[in-house]
């Protein structure tokens, strides 16, 4: 009867430990999976980028160190490490393509291109599917690291030596509103 009863609380241990474990798998791949989502969009927006640059290049030619900076920017972005650095990187890519579409005002030829509008129209849309996606990841996040900081997970977490991930944050740099220096042809 001891056997049995001892049995059982093993076996009934296990099963809990196994699930914890298929839990913390589970969250950790959804991390994963929501941070693919995000490279997937940030490729396709890079890869419009430089199409926006060269619609962009024969109209707006004092504008040239913004394009060039934003070609910078571009491939910093494409070069970071981790999250942390590519939210910084992102973020600054972003402002850096919003200048050009301010700028852009100042140019109603370029702004008449059919062109110019389907890649702003274009950019525009990732960016929004870029937010949307960026939420869906620090939520994952959250949970992964709730989940693994709270008993009794974190022992099992420790054992598989999950570590916290860092959230897809905005610096404070980043929430100022961007400075446009507009030149005009003279």
């Amino acid at each position: 009867m001891v056997l049995a009863v001892a049995g059982i609380v093993t076996i009934s241990l296990v099963a809990y430990l196994v699930t914890i474990y298929n839990g913390l798998i589970h969250v950790k791949n959804n991390v994963a999976k929501a941070w693919a989502n995000i490279d997937v969009l940030l490729k396709q927006r890079h890869d419009e980028i430089p199409k926006l640059i060269k619609t962009c290049e024969a109209y707006m030619k004092y504008e040239r160190d913004t394009l060039t900076k934003v070609i910078e920017l571009r491939s910093s972005a494409q070069n970071a490490a981790g999250v942390s650095d590519k939210a910084v990187k992102e973020a600054a890519l972003t402002s850096a393509v919003g200048r050009i579409f301010a700028l852009a005002e100042n140019y109603p030829d370029l702004k008449a291109q059919t062109s110019f509008q389907q890649l702003q129209t274009r950019i525009s849309g990732l960016e929004n599917q870029i937010a949307d996606r960026r939420e869906f990841y620090n939520e994952s996040v959250n949970i992964y690291n709730i989940r693994i900081q709270s008993l009794p997970d974190l022992l099992v977490a420790g054992w598989m030596g999950l570590t916290a991930q860092d959230m897809f944050r905005v610096t404070g740099e980043d929430r100022k509103d961007p400075e446009i220096n507009i030149q005009t042809p003279s």
